[in-house]
């Protein structure tokens, strides 16, 4: 053994520098001491002992070989006798001879990793093959530029299943359009891996490795595309096949199937019904129907391509946008007047208080929701979440509190849990959802047990673009008037300076501070400048102008267009 050992290390490396072998020189140590431990009924150490005698003639040897080693070793567990017996789980029959050489084997590679014998360990435990395949490509990258530096990592994987003509191409370019999704056929990821391994039939050999193909394709189309965190699969035609991707790739991928009724479907058929059936039967009889039973989400596409497009939404939200319960805060936290504190306390009570809540969620947006509440010139935003059967109850809760408002505006949005996750929401409503989500905002009540989605900030930037082009559009609006109201146009502006700021990589909630921040910039800053435009017409138009400049400058000019 010691000879073999030794004659593979003397083989050179290749253009890469680099060779993977199984089982390193550590390795032979503890399968001799695993061997002698069994063929002489020794204890582990005794084993380790003899085993280290046996290998003494050729010590020198193997020391060098060992240094020129880069040990990394995959544990099954951190327990070796778990680790044991789920080695021994993959095997078809173990005869009691064999259980007792891999219970040895085990100790003695987990007595090998406490001396340090190995450059790195990888416990696997359970997990997925691409998290391991990340790991130790993190690990061997820095020696050799031709191992990629990632697995898949941070990549989405959604792969669509479903009979003929149901639908799989026109979901897979909606989530291409709609949610920046780069869109793959399967077939071809099989083809082409095939051919790089030289593999005649790709459709001849075992469902595991079809898998291992579309994994390679997958893989390097990732390492190809960085860019790229977002993939769709079309089609799912295997259901073995299927269900080794999924083994292989755990929650990174969403196996979606797209049902559709058999009388629509042939009606789709541009070469007949008849051509429907007979693609249906061959992908039958691979096991594509059953795909249903393992997938993460049945899509119903028998209704409007609205429906459809609602429910990819909600999947694509679902895989990017994580889910979190709330904290909340008390009422008297926010410091705001007594009044809305009264009216506030009162509608929760009223709404909560029953064994079945009119809402899931409130929470006070706006300045109020940040402590800077003034009163006179701020308004009292309340954000909801609740069922639209509950509306008319709602309804009738705020009516009976509503006299504790006084003249302060109540400005009040409701939105349903499915439109949260769906993120059929403004720009600005996604923006209250992402700082529910990361904790900035904290609601006043939530329901036990609710989780609401969290947007990621960058999202949340993106589609602020949308208020930036009505804020713009608003202060020319207000501008044409002759007569402005200068609170609407200080709010307005104020809002578009926050925007411009946000895709500058500064966060900054509050209309003042956004404005102060913003006119620091100005070559001959304006000293009170947004003070003044809170109630004078001539500030506010100099003010909303200045910040309205800075809009209009990200514009290319009609001139350089041409």
């Amino acid at each position: 053994m010691a000879s073999s050992y030794f004659q593979r290390s003397r083989q050179p490396h290749g253009r890469a520098g680099l060779r993977l072998v199984d089982r390193g020189i550590p390795m032979l140590e503890a399968s001799v001491a695993a061997t002698l431990a069994v063929r002489e009924n020794l204890i582990p150490e005794q084993a380790a002992e003899r085993a280290r005698g046996r290998l003494a003639a050729y010590a020198d040897d193997l020391k060098a070989a060992e240094a020129r080693e880069h040990g990394v070793v995959l544990l099954h567990h951190e327990d070796p006798e778990t680790g044991t017996a789920r080695a021994l789980s993959y095997e078809t029959s173990v005869t009691p001879v064999y259980a007792a050489y891999q219970r040895h084997l085990h100790t003695q590679i987990h007595r090998l990793v406490d001396e340090g014998r190995f450059e790195a360990v990888i416990v696997v435990n359970g997990r997925p093959v691409v998290d391991v395949q990340d790991d130790l490509r993190r690990l061997l990258h820095p020696h050799t530029a031709l191992v990629p530096a990632r697995c898949l990592a941070g990549v989405r994987v959604v792969a669509l299943g479903g009979m003929s003509e149901s639908g799989k191409s026109t979901a897979g370019e909606y989530l291409r359009t709609g949610h920046g999704h780069a869109r793959l056929k399967i077939g071809y990821l099989i083809e082409d891996a095939a051919h790089r391994a030289a593999i005649p039939d790709p459709y001849a050999i075992a469902p595991v490795v079809r898998a291992e193909l579309i994994l390679d394709g997958l893989d390097r189309y990732a390492a190809a595309h960085h860019f790229h965190d977002r993939i769709t699969l079309e089609s799912l035609h295997e259901l073995d096949a299927t269900a080794e991707l999924r083994r292989m790739l755990d929650d990174q991928l969403t196996v979606a199937y797209i049902e559709t009724a058999a009388e629509l479907r042939a009606r789709r058929g541009t070469a007949g019904p008849e051509d429907v059936v007979e693609r249906d039967e061959i992908k039958a009889s691979r096991g594509a129907a059953k795909i249903s039973t393992i997938a993460d989400t049945i899509v119903d596409n028998n209704g409007s391509r609205l429906v459809l497009e609602r429910q990819l939404d909600r999947l694509a939200c679902d895989a990017s946008w994580p889910l979190v319960t709330p904290a909340t805060t008390p009422v008297n936290s926010l410091g705001l007047p007594v009044a809305l504190e009264v009216f506030l306390t009162t509608l929760l009570a009223r709404t909560t208080s029953t064994p079945d809540p009119l809402i899931d969620l409130l929470a006070v947006t706006g300045s109020g929701g940040r402590g800077k509440y003034q009163h006179g010139w701020s308004d009292l935003d309340v954000f909801v979440i609740a069922d639209p059967a509950r509306t008319g109850e709602l309804q009738q809760a705020l009516t009976e509190v509503q006299g504790e408002l006084g003249e302060v505006k109540l400005g009040l949005t409701v939105l349903s849990q499915a439109e949260c996750r769906t993120g059929a929401v403004t720009s600005r409503l996604l923006h209250v959802l992402t700082l529910l989500g990361n904790g900035s905002l904290l609601p006043l009540w939530a329901r036990p047990g609710l989780t609401i989605p969290a947007p990621p900030l960058d999202e949340d930037v993106a589609a602020s673009l949308e208020a930036g082009v009505q804020s713009a559009v608003e202060i020319r609006r207000q501008l044409l008037k002759g007569i402005p109201d200068p609170r609407a146009l200080y709010k307005v502006t104020a809002l578009l300076a926050k925007i411009l700021l946000r895709f500058e990589g500064i966060e900054l909630a509050g209309d003042d501070d956004a404005l102060a921040f913003f006119l620091q910039r100005e070559s001959e800053p304006a000293a009170g400048l947004p003070a003044r435009a809170r109630t004078d017409r001539d500030a506010a138009r100099e003010l909303s102008g200045l910040v309205l400049e800075h809009w209009l400058r990200t514009m290319p000019s009609a001139r350089a267009a041409a």
